[in-house]
């Protein structure tokens, strides 16, 4: 008991101190904290990035259509299916492979544009945005099925995402997305904030599972606050991971700024 409570002391002060370090080497303000997460993820190029403002904001529009997908995603189904746990089946499984499908084709082509000034098709930020919301759709459903699967005692395993969730999280997604193309700056603040939000949870729960994992707690939890360890222990690895990238980035570059690509 003893030597518990001695670890749990240590791993407080641990974060602490990342979390503390983190804040004072990134530039000021929410929006600075926001571009910093961003840098550890994403190249930032301004060509390729929605603009707050004069301000570019963290994430391009992929990754920014990406994240928030996830987003929804994960807060629909925590919504609408707290405890189901099933993997997608049939046409939903199909309908979410052609969305990552048509990630890879457009970043691909993307890419091969970048390279080389020849393409299938014209990049467009729009397509980048859309397929940036259905690939966040693709990783919020296995992510959320993954994550009821291992962490909870009891849970069904009927499919958390029906085809009638898929088509009302489309329709969501839809939205969000109309609603960042509008470049509305009372949108985008709170879009720049949820979509960095995102990164760090998303690896918080990925990390949070493998804790689970290499301790072989899985299906142990029955409440929420069973959680609570291991998922700070995934945000510390998170932010470790963040921090780490943030300090090789700007030892390379010697900027918070992106940079753009050919």
């Amino acid at each position: 008991m003893r030597a518990k409570r001695l670890l749990r002391w240590v791993l407080l002060v641990i974060g602490a101190g990342v979390l503390g370090g983190w804040l004072y080497a990134t530039p000021p303000g929410l929006l600075g904290k926001a571009d910093a997460v961003a840098y550890a993820v994403c190249a930032r190029n301004p060509l390729h990035s929605p603009f707050l403002g004069a301000r570019q904001m963290p994430l391009c529009f992929r990754d920014t259509g990406m994240h928030l997908g996830a987003l929804l995603t994960l807060l629909f189904l925590a919504w609408r299916a707290p405890r189901r746990g099933g993997f997608p089946k049939g046409a939903t499984a199909w309908l979410l492979g052609l969305l990552a499908a048509a990630f890879a084709i457009d970043g691909g082509n993307s890419f091969l544009y970048a390279a080389t000034g020849k393409a299938l098709y014209l990049p467009h930020n729009l397509l980048r945005l859309l397929t940036g919301l259905g690939m966040g759709l693709v990783i919020g459903a296995l992510l959320y099925a993954a994550f009821q699967q291992t962490v909870w005692r009891r849970w069904e395993s009927a499919p958390a995402l029906t085809l009638r969730r898929l088509g009302t999280l489309v329709l969501l997604a839809a939205g969000a997305g109309a609603l960042v193309w509008s470049g509305n700056p009372l949108v985008l603040y709170p879009v720049a904030l949820l979509s960095t939000g995102d990164v760090v949870l998303l690896l918080s729960m990925i990390y949070g599972l493998f804790a689970v994992g290499l301790l072989r707690r899985e299906n142990t939890a029955r409440t929420w606050r069973d959680l609570i360890g291991f998922f700070y222990v995934g945000w510390l690895v998170a932010m470790l991971q963040i921090g780490l990238f943030d300090a090789l980035r700007f030892a390379f570059t010697h900027t918070w700024s992106g940079f753009p690509r050919p």
